[in-house]
């Protein structure tokens, strides 16, 4: 299953950001990825600040759609995504990544992505990704990191 060779726990650095233009934040994060239901299912429990609001923390249950390798992931935290979890389809993305979008309202997108590259390291990458409908000079349209968690084991 997806991310099970990061079974456990995991402590790094977050940069969060709102707004394209803005520098990422950087401050502490943790992370522990633990198999469920049997090996059927992956659990990314995550911790992280942010700059004015403090302590945060999110969940991801990710398990098989389908057959044909399809992934879904239902993705909930503290400051981004409540109080209802966001269900986000998914699947192997380029670069050996594994990929998760959801349409928010009005054409907006979340995309969360796991880079499993280096079994050393452990990068969690979520992008707001900007309608073309709704860009502007300072916003130009597609995604943008807003959260790139970068975590090594604890």
């Amino acid at each position: 299953m997806i991310l099970s060779d990061f079974a456990g726990s995991w402590a790094g650095t977050n940069g969060f950001r709102l707004m394209p233009d803005h520098p990422l934040a950087e401050l502490p994060a943790t992370m522990t990825v633990t198999m469920a239901a049997g090996g059927h299912l992956t659990s990314v429990a995550y911790s992280w600040q942010h700059p004015d609001d403090g302590p945060q923390d999110g969940l991801l249950v990710i398990g098989a759609a389908g057959e044909d390798g399809s992934l879904m992931a239902v993705w909930g935290d503290s400051w981004h995504q409540k109080p209802v979890p966001m269900s986000l389809p998914g699947g192997s993305g380029t670069g050996g990544t594994f990929e998760f979008e959801g349409d928010y309202g009005g054409g907006w997108h979340w995309r969360i992505a796991f880079d499993p590259a280096d079994t050393t390291t452990l990068r969690m990458r979520m992008d707001n990704v900007i309608p073309a409908d709704q860009a502007t000079p300072e916003m130009p349209a597609g995604p943008y990191p807003v959260m790139v968690m970068d975590v090594r084991r604890a």
